[in-house]
């Protein structure tokens, strides 16, 4: 579980930063894809939240959309919204702050979007300051699937979404090859279950604007959960 749903005490650590979100009057998820876009895994991804009618936030790696300008084109144009997962994907705790301020605004001339999560989720406290001075957003997790573990089977993937999201989680899969074989699994059957158990998706508040679908600002009545 420690991993799978961070505790409340690593929470604290982070206090400004989005981890869960209620809305009122719903019962409410935020579906996050990390690491792509890539044109093997993405697409797909887009296909099946096209087919549920679902937007979704995808934290992506500038040096991926530097490749694949056109892809990532489409995730705002069909209506998702994007985040900064650093330009190389790159482990802040192994890296100095100034050095992951750089390679953040690298990617940040790529990715229209004032959102960022971390690698692997993991930065030290002084990192997390300095991302809040750039004028950053940090979006960690209330769940993330583990759908990138050798370790973990397809089923456990889906097994952690039934035994670990409740309302307003922040629900991590990553559209990446290491993690196609578990996400295509799972992801299709947590939509589905997830809707039977009446959670409706929303996408994660932000300020980004865009040429390709206009959208400028969500703006759900939430609040800031750390661990309830």
């Amino acid at each position: 579980m420690l991993i799978e749903q961070p505790p409340h005490l690593y929470r604290l650590l982070f206090p400004e930063a989005l981890w869960q979100i209620k809305v009122a009057g719903q019962k409410t998820v935020y579906l996050t894809f990390d690491d792509g876009p890539i044109p093997e895994v993405t697409p797909w991804v887009l296909d099946l939240l096209d087919h549920h009618d679902i937007k979704a936030t995808f934290f992506c790696v500038g040096d991926n959309v530097r490749k694949y300008p056109d892809l990532y084109h489409q995730l705002l144009g069909r209506g998702h919204l994007t985040g900064n997962h650093t330009f190389n994907h790159v482990q802040a705790w192994k890296n100095s702050t100034s050095f992951l301020l750089r390679n953040a605004n690298k990617a940040a001339e790529l990715i229209d979007s004032t959102l960022f999560r971390p690698p692997h989720g993991h930065m030290r406290v002084p990192q997390n300051v300095a991302l809040q001075q750039a004028g950053y957003k940090v979006v960690m997790w209330d769940v993330v699937t583990r759908d990138y573990s050798r370790y973990t089977t397809p089923e456990q993937v889906l097994e952690n979404v039934k035994k670990y999201v409740r309302d307003g989680s922040i629900i991590v899969f990553h559209d990446s090859l290491k993690a196609e074989k578990n996400m295509k699994y799972a992801l299709p059957l947590a939509i589905e279950w997830l809707k039977e158990e009446g959670y409706t998706f929303e996408l994660i508040p932000a300020r980004q604007s865009n040429q390709d679908n206009g959208f400028t600002d969500p703006q759900p009545i939430f609040t800031k959960q750390l661990g309830s």
